[in-house]
């Protein structure tokens, strides 16, 4: 009789086991041969050894399963022991699996220029207005990069402005200050990796989220970097961030110039990179419109509605007479 003890490092076992060990019971009553006890992360098993190292093989195939999907079904265990594709397989153009097993893909002609420009180049900006998916393609983007292994890090930035109001001083420490400003990030992260797995990346410093302050001085290597709402920072900050840029890294940077939250007179700093990198060769920028609003229909409404009206805004002062001018023209006529 063989005994073997096998560590599951990288998946959650609960997923594994399935509620009430219903997975693990599937497995046992599919290899009669073998006596299978979990405890914990580990898998004690004894029996016979042929049927050991199929086992095995299993298990493996179970946990490259759950890399990849983030769920299994008890269907998806019988076909995986069975040898044959799961229904999962058969999907096109996955970026990566929700904790809940949905597809995460481009769902717009400009989202996949952005999977696609990411795949050529090593620093893509990604411009447009709410709801249009930037942060939550280019975060895909770095889970997948990461499950991967083509890079050993992501790092998450982004200004701590605030829109529109005062929050005053934040209690806590340093994390529940800025925790805020960083949320959407952590919703975004929360829906494509595990709870578990999550708190252990970011504990071991493989997941970094940071306000755009806490770069300086650093060089980023071996990592997807991202820059979220980077059309409120300023010249000075973007141009710091684009240069922290190492080996083996891609950046990218996402922002709307129609929601700028900086002091009013204050250039944004996307606008100036926009201008300045617009035709280097390595940078590409996406340009996001109405079209690729993905959240609720209503977004794609108000998104018009403010543009239309920032139109008129321009025109009425297009024409408006300066003030100056009108005091100027008076004193010629008193003349």
């Amino acid at each position: 009789m063989t005994e073997k003890h096998i560590v599951l490092e990288d998946i959650d076992p609960v997923m594994l086991y399935g509620a009430a060990n219903g997975h693990l019971n599937i497995i046992q009553s599919l290899y009669p041969k073998l006596r299978i006890v979990a405890r914990g992360n580990v898998l004690r098993v004894l029996g016979d050894q042929e049927e050991m190292e199929r086992f095995e093989h299993t298990i493996e195939q179970i946990r490259q399963h759950l890399l990849k999907y983030n769920i299994i079904s008890d269907e998806d265990i019988i076909d995986i022991i069975n040898g044959h594709k799961t229904k999962a397989d058969g999907v096109q153009g996955v970026i990566v699996y929700s904790i809940s097993g949905r597809p995460i893909k481009a769902r717009s002609e400009n989202q996949q220029r952005l999977v696609e420009a990411y795949e050529k180049e090593d620093m893509v900006f990604a411009i447009g207005p709410a709801g249009t998916g930037k942060t939550y393609t280019a975060i895909a983007l770095a889970v997948k990069a990461l499950k991967e292994k083509t890079a050993r890090k992501i790092i998450l930035c982004r200004p701590a402005v605030e829109a529109g109001e005062k929050l005053g001083f934040l209690p806590g420490d340093m994390k529940d200050k800025i925790d805020p400003y960083l949320q959407p990030l952590y919703d975004a992260l929360e829906d494509m990796l595990p709870q578990v797995k999550l708190q252990e990346m970011m504990e071991r410093k493989v997941i970094q989220i940071a306000p755009l302050a806490f770069m300086r001085g650093r060089t980023l290597s071996d990592a997807v970097v991202i820059l979220d709402e980077a059309q409120n920072t300023t010249p000075a900050q973007i141009r710091m961030f684009l240069t922290r840029m190492g080996w083996n890294t891609k950046m990218i940077v996402t922002g709307d110039l129609t929601q700028v939250d900086l002091p009013k007179g204050q250039r944004s700093g996307l606008r100036e990179a926009y201008d300045l990198l617009h035709d280097i060769e390595g940078i590409s920028f996406i340009e996001m419109n109405q079209k690729d609003i993905v959240r609720h229909k209503l977004v794609t409404r108000i998104v018009n509605a403010y543009e239309r009206y920032d139109r008129d805004r321009q025109d009425i002062k297009r024409y408006e007479i300066d003030p100056h001018d009108v005091g100027a023209s008076k004193s010629r006529e008193n003349e």
